[in-house]
């Protein structure tokens, strides 16, 4: 049987429980080396162990009592494997949450039920939508300290998913279905265990899975097929050597899609046509590949491509602009601001960009979430910006592919990495 791969990401405010919930899934899933539960233990203060130890695991985050940078953790069930990024819950670490996010395909947002949704659930719930996250879980944490009370939950999972949809969240997940549900609540208690791996007895009153079941369960990946192919250009290979004197093959990743000996395809931003002569993979041909397989292609004619190029199918091709409406979420320290100049990577391409005009800014605070024209975007800061690049580049929607429709602004000067950006 084959065991696919989950990647997802928690999120929620501080002392919210992210930390907790992490640990409690390892420690009850026995992801837990004996030697690591023995250091837990005798680093903890009281008479349980501290699970959160186990991704609070630098010096700054133990001494503060937070979670600061982004901890990946690996672990394994029976059904499916697992790669977990334990994010920050400060919103001067947004950035870091971002930076987990990115690429799961899941992402758990944790709430006091104490508390019930606060600014900082809003943004994380904002992120994972502007990021097409495909699945959220609502984990309602802490109901042990409101006598495990199902009106309590029940009003929190209503304003979080009113909030969802007040956002123009994906009504569906990645499977594509229109009566998946984007977010599913669950009420836990990261501390006692109740409902994270084993069902809790003392809500009797859910009926839903717990964290572990549904996380073995979520559909995970989508089928290449759906999406057109997006092979961009990492290195042209030419051995010249007497074995192969006229060997040229164009080596990469495959972005998306599937790609197949025979294919007509396009290169972009050239927009010189061929086809698709032969397709190497792992030193041997194959008549198809597909994402996210890395792969040398050989084409037909001698056309001029070169590393950043990107070869696409002839009648699926992505529309080219020097014009990019995006919405970014803004890294560095320095603010940004209309007019500064960027240096904008999108896949293995590099060109120079201008900042255009900033249309607005995320506001958590608001009911609508909009700030309009901010002056500049300053660090974790979320928003809309208008770029303008010198030379013309071959952009897919974020919403249509989260790999081929994002990118990243570099200073010039320094090479820091300033700006992610999704294109619209």
């Amino acid at each position: 049987m084959t065991v696919d791969t989950l990647r997802l990401a928690t999120a929620g405010s501080v002392d919210d429980g992210k930390s907790t919930l992490v640990g409690r899934l390892l420690h009850d899933s026995k992801s837990i080396l004996t030697d690591q539960m023995e250091a837990i233990v005798r680093a903890s203060r009281g008479e349980v162990p501290d699970l959160a130890l186990l991704t609070d695991g630098l010096r700054a985050e133990r001494e503060q009592g937070i979670t600061i940078d982004v901890a990946y953790r690996y672990f394994a069930t029976a059904r499916r494997r697992f790669i977990l990024a334990d994010t920050p819950g400060h919103v001067q670490y947004t950035r870091n949450m971002v930076t987990g996010a990115s690429t799961a395909e899941l992402a758990v947002v944790l709430v006091d039920a104490r508390n019930g949704v606060v600014e900082q659930t809003r943004r994380h719930a904002a992120v994972a939508a502007l990021l097409r996250v495909p699945h959220v879980v609502l984990a309602v944490n802490k109901m042990d300290l409101v006598d495990y009370a199902e009106p309590v939950f029940a009003a929190i999972a209503e304003e979080f998913t009113t909030y969802a949809t007040e956002l123009g969240v994906p009504g569906r997940g990645s499977g594509g279905d229109p009566q998946e549900k984007w977010c599913t609540a669950i009420p836990i208690s990261a501390l006692a265990g109740d409902n994270v791996v084993e069902p809790s007895v003392r809500m009797d009153w859910y009926g839903g899975p717990t964290v572990l079941e549904h996380l073995e369960s979520v559909p995970v990946g989508t089928d290449p097929s759906l999406f057109p192919a997006r092979f961009p250009v990492q290195y042209v290979i030419r051995p010249q050597t007497a074995e192969h004197p006229d060997y040229r093959g164009y080596a990469g990743q495959i972005a998306a899609g599937v790609l197949r000996v025979g294919d007509d395809v396009t290169v972009l931003p050239s927009g010189r046509t061929t086809r698709i002569t032969g397709i190497d993979l792992l030193g041997r041909p194959v008549d198809t590949a597909w994402a996210p397989q890395s792969v040398t292609l050989l084409l037909a004619d001698d056309v001029d491509v070169s590393r950043g190029d990107v070869i696409a199918p002839s009648g699926a091709v992505p529309d080219t602009t020097r014009v990019i409406e995006a919405t970014v979420c803004h890294l560095h320290e320095r603010p940004i601001r209309p007019g500064a100049r960027v240096l904008l990577k999108h896949g293995t391409r590099t060109v120079g960009a201008v900042v255009g005009e900033l249309p607005g800014k995320l506001d958590p605070t608001r009911r609508d979430g909009r700030h309009e024209r901010p002056e500049s975007l300053g660090a974790n800061d979320i928003g809309s910006m208008v770029l303008r690049t010198f030379e013309p580049l071959p952009l897919d929607p974020y919403a249509r592919s989260r790999r081929t429709g994002s990118f990243l602004l570099i200073d010039p000067a320094d090479g820091a990495t300033l700006t992610a950006g999704m294109a619209g």
